[in-house]
């Protein structure tokens, strides 16, 4: 089963790419390796923001992490014409937090993109991955994770 049809049978539909917000580009493929700039954690009504260990529970993390693992997508798709099955792999994650000092389990808010990724890609969406605590992120969202892909 292709990537798009895996999920069309999830029901999901990935939102438009995003253009870049500043002086920067929303991907780069070298060779047929794809970098994709950070996605921030956003939906239909507009910008997740929160702090984790303050005003986020790690489900609510979670949950805006996987907004990012859709648009992380909607970049890839974009990059490749319009032609998601052309992703091979998901190679690499990182994903920031914002965060008190206090908070310890950036990890578990980056796996609502990292088990959204395996769920609808399969083999192709297992990858290795940093989860990063950070002070503050850009417009006050919760969570923005860049990635690393290779592409057939």
């Amino acid at each position: 089963m292709s990537h798009a049809q895996r999920l069309e049978e999830m029901g999901i539909t990935l939102p438009d790419a995003s253009a870049p917000a500043a002086n920067y580009v929303p991907f780069v493929q070298v060779g047929s390796t794809l970098y994709v700039s950070g996605q921030i954690s956003r939906d239909d009504s507009g910008l997740i923001t929160g702090v984790l260990g303050d005003t986020m529970t790690v489900e609510e993390g979670a949950a805006a992490a996987r907004t990012c693992a859709l648009q992380l997508l909607a970049q890839v798709r974009m990059a490749c014409g319009g032609d998601l099955d052309q992703l091979k792999r998901v190679v690499k994650l990182t994903g920031f937090v914002n965060s008190t000092k206090e908070f310890a389990d950036q990890p578990k808010v980056i796996n609502g993109c990292s088990d959204f990724l395996v769920e609808a890609l399969g083999d192709a969406g297992a990858h290795a991955r940093s989860a990063v605590s950070a002070g503050a992120l850009p417009l006050g969202v919760a969570v923005e994770i860049e990635g690393i892909f290779e592409l057939k």
